[in-house]
């Protein structure tokens, strides 16, 4: 960003800051009659100058990380809840991890540090500055120091590990992008739908019948094979409304007919 760059980005924050301020004023004379909406400014992505993040569209973002300045996200990758990427001119923590590393919760890694492909750093390390962890090694402590080979087995497990958590990267990344609607009719159904004990039951008086099997929407039990759908499939138009089946308010879902 060059020098006229930099200037118009000045005013435009000095024009924000100041409108800030005149709706800050007009909060407190309205006094009692004041209706003040606490959002959440929280931004998963921001830029600093001219030094924008660039996500892969297959990279899932949790909702409270903050991905900040000049940061590469590849395709599959996945930053969790409360993560924190920070890149852009003045290096602050840069670190370099390849591909099929293993970086242990609470970990810290300083300037210039390096994770090579099968590397582990345990949890609560702390690596410091230019320090390269090889390829196959555990380092672990504080600062952090080598302490073992890792085995065949636990090679595989990270290869393991880094695919299930891009794929459960994907159901967190569909759940994440529902919309209010969405959300409020999957609990109504799970509400609708939830099981009791018997113990339960018996202690308000309440008998139900529950069906043999409940096929719901795709979007809120896992996928079926072709074969178990087919099993598993049910006529909507079987299900009839009887209102005389009505217990104490309950509904009641069998196989031959929904009452409610």
């Amino acid at each position: 960003m060059g020098t006229l760059g930099r200037a118009i980005y000045a005013v435009g924050c000095w024009i924000r800051e100041t409108g800030q301020a005149i709706d800050r004023l007009g909060c407190r004379l309205q006094g009692n009659y004041l209706f003040q909406e606490q959002l959440s400014r929280h931004r998963t992505l921001m830029n600093i100058f001219d030094k924008v993040p660039n996500v892969h569209k297959d990279a899932f973002v949790a909702p409270s990380a903050s991905v900040i300045g000049d940061v590469q996200v590849g395709q599959r990758s996945s930053i969790w809840y409360g993560c924190v990427l920070r890149g852009h001119s003045a290096v602050l923590h840069g670190c370099t991890v390849e591909d099929e590393a293993f970086v242990g919760m609470g970990a810290v890694l300083l300037d210039g540090s390096v994770v090579e492909k099968h590397g582990m750093v345990a949890a609560g390390a702390l690596v410091r500055q230019n320090t390269r962890i090889p390829c196959g090694e555990v380092w672990g402590g504080n600062p952090a120091k080598f302490l073992r080979k890792l085995t065949d087995e636990e090679i595989a497990f990270i290869s393991e590990s880094a695919a299930n958590f891009a794929n459960l990267a994907q159901v967190h990344a569909a759940e994440n992008v529902k919309s209010f609607d969405e959300i409020e009719f999957e609990k109504v159904l799970r509400k609708k739908f939830a099981r009791r004990d018997e113990e339960y039951d018996s202690m308000l008086g309440v008998v139900r019948e529950v069906p043999s099997e409940l096929i719901l929407p795709d979007n809120i039990l896992p996928d079926k094979s072709p074969e178990d759908a087919a099993v598993g499939s049910v006529d909507p138009h079987q299900f009839t409304c009887d209102p005389n089946k009505r217990r104490h308010g309950q509904t009641v879902l069998t196989k031959y007919g929904l009452t409610g």
